[in-house]
């Protein structure tokens, strides 16, 4: 499929025909494939294609997919690009969430934060399916941060709670509301990002539906939409806090015109934000509109797809106070002793966590910010927060799928059954697999060193508790 004729002369109108045509020509090439991994499930490895090096217990070896690696990604110390684009639904390793298939310049998101000063923050991702930065922020809030991913589609927003689910990191809430719905967590929140829908020009190199789809008119739409979000995050965002604003697309409209809006509205609540440094190598269009500092991606320019995204500071005089919504509803209730004594059985650092049971299921969560979450989940529609542990029977826990993921599961707790690449994929199936891998009763199933779920040994049966709704159906 062509390129959208309004596209072509407004690009080649706005940067000039020899840059105009260079772009144009590298959105009809091949887009290169990248992956961010885990780093709380495998660490980073030393050079492309050399063995992951993880610290702790249970380090894997090596993380298959890095033997395809092409080089690393320069702004994300996690992000590797691929040769060519494996065959992912059949790696043991992306289920496991050991790493994310992640675009490389979205990853740029995480070096405009930056680790230390996020650690232990509260961060919302306004516009957050399926989930990309969402785990790369959990991973730099770390257990006593708290990162609240919401996505207004409920059925994304599935989408994005499993993913939130895999990569394990137990410091993610998930919300499915509107933008003003969080607006009203007034000066809540330390950063608070916006992934804004958009037009996705950004996108037509990888996806041809988003050539197809594109107009005039719709950039006007989504241009509208992004004002309208902005100024929720803005009420949510502390004074101090940053705001990191972000678009898959080349238009000014959506791009710097909405900085330009924020600014005629914002005023002088709006601060700069501390310079970060840019390798001029990466190719990355550096700019500044008032008191933002943006950075552009062009894919003839930077290896990566079409990317803008821009940083500021709310002043720490922007005056207001941290407010937030009456409960609606009681959703957390007390675990009893002898259940919390079985809770903290299956988790590496129980002195860090709290447990509460949400209905008929218990979870955990890190005592940091779990008043947080219940302040959220009793004003907001939470559809995951922390770990789904399971139920207790009789003083024992059933454990819950999501568990396999944890990054902070006590292994001890139960016998591991390791199984190799063919059984694997079996079990990810929900298929049938041998029992002669498995202890007699409970078991955590693992591939290369990575947790994948739970499997009960009967006897000579073994019940595949992998959930129904993450199996594979290719073969």
């Amino acid at each position: 499929m062509a390129l959208p004729a309004k596209f072509s002369e407004r690009v080649l109108r706005d940067l000039g025909e020899a840059e105009g045509a260079a772009l144009c020509a590298a959105l009809d090439t091949e887009p290169p494939v990248s992956v961010r991994l885990n780093p709380a499930k495998g660490g980073v490895a030393a050079e492309p294609g050399a063995a992951q090096g993880q610290s702790g217990p249970d380090a894997p070896a090596a993380l298959a997919v890095l033997r395809n690696a092409d080089g690393r990604v320069p702004w994300c110390g996690e992000g590797y690009y691929l040769a060519a684009r494996p065959q992912f639904t059949l790696d043991s390793d992306f289920h496991a969430g050991a790493y994310y298939v992640q675009e490389a310049a979205s990853q740029f998101v995480g070096y405009l934060l930056g680790g230390v000063e996020t650690a232990g923050k509260r961060i919302l991702d306004l516009c957050a399916a399926p989930g990309g930065k969402t785990t790369l922020y959990a991973s730099l809030a770390g257990p006593d941060g708290l990162v609240v991913a919401n996505e207004i589609d409920r059925r994304r927003a599935q989408v994005l709670a499993d993913n939130v689910r895999k990569w394990g990191t137990g410091n993610i809430a998930v919300t499915a509301c509107e933008p003003r719905l969080l607006g009203d967590f007034e000066a809540w929140f330390d950063v608070v990002a916006v992934d804004a829908p958009c037009s996705g020009e950004g996108m037509f190199r990888k996806d041809m539906q988003a050539r197809g789809e594109w107009s005039e008119n719709n950039v006007k739409v989504c241009a509208a939409r992004q004002d309208a979000i902005l100024r929720e995050a803005w009420r949510a965002l502390k004074p101090g806090g940053k705001l990191l604003y972000s678009t898959c697309t080349f238009n000014r409209d959506e791009d710097e015109g909405a900085l330009e809006r924020m600014l005629a509205w914002a005023g002088a609540e709006l601060a700069e934000a501390e310079d970060i440094t840019v390798d001029r190598a990466w190719g990355i269009a550096c700019g500044r509109v008032g008191v933002f500092r943006t950075y552009r991606f062009y894919p003839h320019r930077a290896r990566g797809e079409g990317f803008f995204a821009a940083v500021a500071r709310k002043a720490f005089d922007a005056g207001g106070r941290s407010r937030t919504p009456r409960a609606r509803r009681t959703v957390f209730a007390a675990v009893d002793k002898a259940s919390a004594a079985e809770l903290r059985r299956w988790v590496r650092s129980p002195g860090r966590m709290c447990f509460a049971a949400v209905g008929d299921t218990c979870y955990g969560y890190y005592a940091a910010q779990a008043e947080a979450v219940k302040t959220l989940a009793e004003a907001l529609p939470v559809i995951y927060a922390g770990v789904a542990m399971g139920q207790v029977f009789k003083g024992r826990l059933r454990p819950d799928p999501a568990l396999a993921f944890f990054c902070g599961l006590e292994r001890e707790a139960v016998p591991v059954a390791e199984l190799g690449g063919d059984e694997a994929l079996r079990y990810l199936r929900k298929q049938e697999v041998p029992a002669e891998a498995f202890a007699e009763g409970m078991n955590l199933v693992c591939a290369r060193g990575h947790a994948l779920g739970f499997a009960k040994r009967i006897g000579n049966r073994v019940n595949n508790m992998y959930p129904n709704s993450l199996r594979i159906i290719k073969q």
